[in-house]
């Protein structure tokens, strides 16, 4: 943890993000479920059944925080980074971004976040924990 205990560390979340990652078939599906039970009024999920009768899995997800629209999209083990940005809700510049890089990002938008929300906030302990 930080040095203020109130508010989660951005290295270690980073880390906990990076180790989902490891294992990009399942990726997205971890991250759109965390991210829907942290701030399910900034998510938005879209996901698709394989064949007639399979499993949903997630196809897109979104996060937007304040100016900044995290865009994460799965297809057959793969996953493309994109991070926005928004003014008025318009998105102005979509930049394709690493993985790493994302997460690192995210991290960081995440943590501010948890800084201003107190659900963000226990959301993200339980995540690292």
């Amino acid at each position: 943890m930080a040095a203020d205990a109130a508010q989660p560390d951005v290295d270690l979340l980073a880390a906990a993000l990076r180790a989902d990652a490891a294992d990009l078939s399942q990726f997205a599906d971890l991250v759109a479920g965390k991210l829907e039970a942290m701030l399910p009024a900034r998510t938005r999920v879209e996901r698709r059944r394989a064949g007639l009768m399979g499993p949903k899995t997630v196809r897109r997800v979104v996060l937007r925080l304040d100016d900044v629209q995290f865009e994460l999209g799965a297809d057959r083990g793969t996953v493309e980074a994109l991070v926005a940005s928004v003014s008025g809700g318009i998105v102005l510049k979509r930049e394709r971004v690493e993985l790493d890089d994302w997460l690192g990002r995210l991290s960081s938008a995440l943590t501010a976040e948890a800084g201003r929300s107190e659900r963000a906030r226990q959301t993200l302990e339980q995540w690292l924990t």
